[in-house]
């Protein structure tokens, strides 16, 4: 691949998702098999307590889709405790040739699992009693999973994925039988607040060791793909198969596309429509919306219903805080609704230095914002408004001339950063 931004999609809408599908589809996408393999029997050790570790790799057929297949099994039945699991896990990832990320991420993974199961059970994460989970293929999943993405150097891409597909109806475990999706799933999920539905069919789609993998990864939600250029596509199939859903676990690598190689964010934007709020309402909520956490703010006129002059707001804002400014909206402005709209925004790299400017013997130190474009060339350098501000009112000098000083000497400092 080029060397342009790589793009992940991990696309389970449809397929759910588990530790053996996902390393399935990263072998299927380029993953050094050999070393994933290589990195799974270093759990055959005594001091582990697994033995005879077999693994098949293998193609399949699920309906009209190939897709990769890697089952991991050992003879032994023995299974461990938290502390005991989480140890095995993180010492042998730092027996395997990868990078520090990636043994964090199979920390963080097999710590996730253990909490989740220490919360629903009430117990300390140490002596949590493990069922499914202590046997030798959620080890081998997670060790194989950091191992198949450090070598196709995802760690350092953009990664976006579909709300999980849980499944339905009723699965029977160790614990009895539970509703879908399990509760460490669902436990899983929650503490990371990542997106699901339910089905598409009436069985058990998501594992807590797939989910646990997933939002580790810190993957950004998405409903629609990113713009990308696709490049490589890879198919991760389970044990179980499901004639009334066949497609297997997707994972789409790609790029930024040439005309979009800015840097990529999704984003909300609140809006609603006013025709019954004085100016100093308005002025005082865009004050507040700002304060609570907005970006920007904008006030547009408008002729709303029965021709009447009205404003229409419009507030960019981060996903995340979509319900909190939404319900200052409608308490400040006592609107009846608020619209929501997710979209991608292109934005430019930024960078904030400071530099001291001295001014009739005052010195103020300014914060200078840098942009700069996908090739890393400086496109915009502006020095921040409200410290010139502050330095205009100390020194009773005109802002216009400090704003062109600070922007020569920043220039200057810039240009003689190495």
């Amino acid at each position: 691949m080029s060397e342009k931004r790589k793009i992940l999609v991990i696309d389970s809408s449809t397929s759910g998702i588990a530790g053996d599908m996902f390393l399935g589809a990263l072998i299927e996408l380029g993953a050094n098999p050999k070393r994933v393999i290589n990195a799974i029997k270093t759990l055959e050790n005594p001091a582990y307590g697994y033995h005879h570790i077999d693994i098949t790799l293998k193609k399949v057929m699920r309906g009209q889709f190939g897709a990769t297949q890697i089952n991991v099994t050992s003879t032994t039945t023995e299974k461990q405790h938290g502390k005991e699991l989480i140890n095995i896990v993180e010492t042998a990832a730092k027996n395997i040739d990868m990078s520090i990320k990636s043994q964090e991420f199979a920390s963080r993974v097999i710590c996730t699992l253990i909490n989740a199961e220490s919360e629903l059970h009430k117990t300390n994460p140490d002596h949590t009693h493990l069922h499914e989970v202590a046997l030798v293929d959620t080890a081998a999943e997670i060790l194989g999973c950091a191992v198949a993405l450090d070598d196709l150097a995802l760690f350092e891409s953009q990664i976006y994925a579909t709300p999980v597909a849980v499944g339905g109806g009723r699965v029977e475990f160790s614990h009895g039988i539970v509703p879908v999706p399990a509760p460490a799933v669902l436990s899983i999920l929650q503490s990371k607040n990542f997106p699901l539905h339910g089905g598409p069919i009436e069985e058990e789609l998501a594992t807590p060791t797939g989910v646990a993998l997933l939002v580790n990864l810190e993957a950004k939600p998405i409903q629609f793909y990113p713009a990308l250029t696709p490049q490589k596509i890879g198919y991760g199939a389970g044990t179980k198969e499901f004639p009334q859903t066949p497609t297997p676990l997707r994972l789409t690598l790609g790029t930024v596309p040439t005309n979009q190689e800015s840097e990529q964010d999704e984003i909300a934007v609140l809006e609603t429509n006013l025709d019954d709020v004085s100016g100093e309402i308005i002025g005082y909520t865009i004050e507040k919306l700002l304060k609570e956490g907005a970006k920007d703010v904008s006030v547009i006129p408008t002729v709303t219903k029965k021709s009447r002059p009205g404003q229409l707001i419009k507030v960019i804002a981060d996903k995340k805080d979509t319900t909190h400014l939404s319900e200052v909206l409608i308490a400040e402005t006592g609107t009846l609704g608020v619209r929501i709209h997710y979209c991608q925004r292109h934005i430019t790299s930024r960078e904030i230095i400071t530099m001291d400017l001295t001014v009739l013997g005052n010195k103020e130190t300014i914060k200078i914002k840098i942009s700069k474009n996908a090739q890393g060339e400086i496109i915009r350098i502006k020095p921040e408004y409200q410290d010139l501000k502050h330095l205009a009112e100390k020194t009773n000098q005109p802002l216009r001339e400090l704003i062109d000083l600070a922007l020569t000497q920043a220039q200057k400092k810039v240009s003689n950063t190495p």
